[in-house]
């Protein structure tokens, strides 16, 4: 059937694969900083306080001190191209998107920060998909991560007169492709090192204790993904520890910290140590700074000798290979 001459042009049908990851500031200064801490910090996902209660805090002692501190922090780690994370993610959804093909089309977002999610789901609305997979990259589930994601989408699709079919990735924690995927490049990347350490420690992002008594599985999750990694690599001579990182506030939070870890296993006689973040999809500044930074740091001066900061799955092979297969899995029936 020919459309009348006046019809809009409607494109052809496309798949959609959306890319999401947390976000991070435009530049690695100040204003910038303090404009991704206000709208990260405000998300009630991520901070369970009243509004009435949380924002003075925000707005006064933490955005007018932590910006700059922050943005000293990523200034340490910040790539030519950008901040790294939004450079891996970008670098992953170019790469996905050449194996993928056509019919397909394979955009990235971030939650907080640009690219926003509503404006690439808007463009890829734009550009005929009318089908959408919504891939928050994260393997462990958490209401403040996976679900803030999501909700961002909604709210943007909620908006839509004409919305795409849309699904969600599930976690992926225990999945054997993710595990033998990150088996694969943590061993690679032991083997390259001129040391042989006696621990790796994974770290995972921190989260208030408080969560796990509401309910939230990432503690979990996490756990979970610890001992499959154990069993996927135990070698002779090398031990494994779970803590979490990234504390922030005064409320308690998962544990052990990273940071207490490190000094606690120099201290006691532990000279090498690696260190991995199994959590994070990407490097960025709490892999690159906090942990092979101040982690280096930490450890040395509490009388550790040896220490690695491994590197996350970015763009290896494994990393790209296994993600391009859960992608294909979770779009069955539609490609």
């Amino acid at each position: 059937m020919t459309p009348p001459a006046d019809h809009p042009v409607i494109p052809a049908p496309m798949v959609g694969v959306l890319l999401i990851n947390l976000g991070t500031p435009d530049a690695p200064d100040p204003v910038s900083v303090r404009r991704y801490l206000a709208e990260f910090l405000s998300d009630r996902r991520v901070v369970e306080i009243p509004p009435l209660l949380w924002q003075p805090i925000l707005r006064g002692a933490i955005l007018t001190t932590r910006p700059k501190k922050s943005a000293h922090a990523y200034q340490q780690v910040w790539m030519t191209e950008g901040s790294p994370l939004a450079v891996y993610t970008r670098a992953t959804a170019q790469a996905l998107q050449d194996a993928m093909g056509g019919g397909v089309l394979v955009d990235w977002a971030m939650r907080y920060g640009n690219p926003a999610i509503g404006e690439r789901l808007k463009a890829m609305k734009q550009a005929g998909c009318d089908r959408i997979l919504l891939a928050p990259l994260y393997p462990q589930y958490s209401g403040a991560t996976t679900a803030t994601a999501n909700d961002a989408a909604f709210a943007a699709l909620a908006k839509m007169r004409w919305q795409p079919a849309v699904r969600t990735l599930p976690p992926y924690h225990d999945d054997p492709l993710y595990i033998d995927a990150l088996a694969a490049d943590l061993a690679r990347q032991l083997d390259a090192l001129d040391f042989t350490p006696e621990l790796l420690l994974l770290s995972f992002h921190g989260m208030p204790a408080r969560t796990l008594e509401l309910g939230d599985p990432y503690h979990c999750h996490c756990h979970k993904t610890a001992r499959l990694l154990e069993a996927r690599m135990a070698r002779e001579g090398l031990r494994f520890r779970t803590s979490f990182q990234s504390r922030f506030g005064r409320a308690k939070w998962l544990e052990p910290a990273t940071d207490a870890v490190l000094v606690e296993e120099a201290q006691a006689g532990t000279k090498r140590i690696a260190i991995a973040a199994p959590g994070f999809s990407a490097d960025c500044l709490e892999t690159l700074e906090e942990l092979a930074i101040q982690g280096h740091e930490q450890f040395t001066e509490a009388g550790g000798e040896q220490f690695a900061a491994l590197s996350c799955l970015n763009t290896s092979d494994a990393g790209l290979a296994m993600l391009e297969a859960i992608l294909r899995r979770e779009c069955g029936g539609w490609i």
